[in-house]
């Protein structure tokens, strides 16, 4: 067996046309032409993120500060809570239109010069800059004034500061603790762009740590580093994550201090996640505007404070395309090219695949798969096509192991253990399958 690495270099289209070509991603309403910004997840997809996101609650739940408790916030939010969190005022892009293709950009982040051509269409014909606020309006009920006014969330932490209190007061906890929630984002891009990277709709994994204002720093540092670490613990390059530090001018305006967590893809570093001191804007602004007073009394120092927030943020879909940027190889085996994504076990879709060598074997391929789904679940039969074609379509999802029943299987009860990266095979017993295979998961 001969393995020989290739430097293929990893592009936008190849992971596109894998995701489509292989079930993991499809463009929403495709059959009416998609909708730009917005994907469905299909079998592989809908697996993967969901490891993804099991993988992030086990890593904020490991931690050495204190209790975190989970919510699943509403995706509609009254004007006056958005009024009060600043995201009316506060929460757009600057944008600018060419009048000759009737293109949209964002000044900010599209490298328009609007002292140059359109690059879309070469033309130098301008509209002025303008402010365009992100957010999704829908409106409550059957009225359409602006009482029925309503917003889709841009974010979820908001979410979890209006229920502050309620989760402080059913939890019967006190400072420090955290609030997490993953669920479903929208904001109205301008130009959503390099697939999965900047998306209309998207859903985010954040934390909200509630701490003391003396204690804020020491938090602050903590998850920093914290949540750095956990891209190695999902299989990812470290040599492309680099942390980086918001320079003071350029800082959100409810921030004291924010690191992102960046990594380099083909088109450049770009944040991954990010990690904000978001001091106790959010839960004062909520106090002043809904009169409800946020603050925690303290029964040892007989004092009330506004907790201080450190904020985790990391969209999941944006996370989904990095492992695969991460994963994806082009190497020569057998003599010919294959596409393998490297996926570290935890992430992968499928955790393994029994293959017959031919239909005549499948009564103990079939019992051995379903010895192996009642413990794994995320386990497929293939018994189609040759065995080669077989493992080549396990390595291009990522599937860590193949087993394969073969003749052999019938005079000694054992079978081919066949590895992803390496195309490595061994003889294990069948009866042993299944604890092979966890212990390849527990790596």
């Amino acid at each position: 067996m001969s393995n020989q690495t290739s430097p293929s270099i990893v592009t936008l289209d190849k992971i596109v046309s894998l995701c489509k070509r292989k079930g993991f991603v499809f463009p929403a309403a495709d059959i009416y032409g998609g909708i730009n910004g917005i994907y469905d997840f299909g079998h592989l997809g809908y697996l993967m993120k969901q490891n993804i996101k099991d993988a992030w609650k086990k890593s904020i739940i490991d931690n050495n500060l204190g209790e975190i408790f989970f919510l699943d916030g509403s995706l509609i939010g009254p004007q006056a809570m958005w009024q009060a969190s600043g995201h009316i005022e506060n929460f757009h892009d600057p944008m600018i239109d060419c009048m000759n293709c009737k293109k949209r950009f964002r000044t900010d982040d599209d490298n328009i010069n609007i002292e140059k051509p359109c690059p879309s269409c070469g033309v130098k014909s301008w509209t002025a800059i303008r402010d365009f606020n992100l957010m999704f309006q829908t409106n409550l009920g059957a009225l359409q004034d602006e009482s029925a006014k309503a917003y889709l969330r841009p974010e979820t932490a908001q979410t979890i500061f209006v229920q502050f209190k309620n989760i402080l007061s059913t939890s019967r906890t006190k400072l420090p603790f955290g609030v997490a929630q993953i669920g479903k984002a929208f904001r109205n891009e301008i130009t959503p762009k390099q697939f999965l990277f900047r998306m209309r709709e998207f859903e985010q994994m954040e934390l909200e740590w509630f701490c003391k204002d003396a204690t804020s720093m020491e938090a602050f540092n903590y998850w920093v580093e914290k949540r750095k670490a956990f891209y190695a613990t999902i299989g990812l390059n470290m040599n492309k994550i680099r942390l980086y530090q918001h320079p003071q001018k350029k800082l959100s305006h409810y921030s004291k201090c924010t690191f992102d967590v960046e990594y380099e893809f083909p088109f450049g570093f770009k944040e991954l996640e990010g990690i904000a001191h978001r001091g106790t804007f959010d839960l004062t602004q909520h106090s002043k505007h809904s009169g409800k007073d946020q603050s925690v009394f303290d029964q040892e120092t007989a004092t009330s404070e506004m907790p201080t927030v450190v904020e985790t943020s990391v969209g999941v879909e944006r996370l989904f395309l990095t492992v695969l940027f991460d994963a994806y190889h082009e190497d020569i085996m057998d003599g010919e090219t294959r596409i393998v994504l490297k996926l570290h076990p935890s992430i992968a879709p499928i955790k393994a695949c029994v293959l017959p060598l031919v239909k005549k074997l499948n009564e103990p391929a079939e019992k051995l798969f379903k010895d192996l789904k009642k413990q794994f679940i995320n386990v497929e039969f293939d018994e189609s096509g040759s065995i080669g074609k077989r493992y080549r379509r396990n390595d291009e999802i990522g599937t860590p192991i193949c087993f394969t029943v073969d003749f052999q299987t019938l005079e000694d009860q054992t079978i081919t253990a066949r590895h992803r990266d390496t195309g490595m095979q061994e003889r294990i017993k069948i009866d042993q399958a299944c604890k092979y295979l966890e212990n390849i998961l527990l790596v």
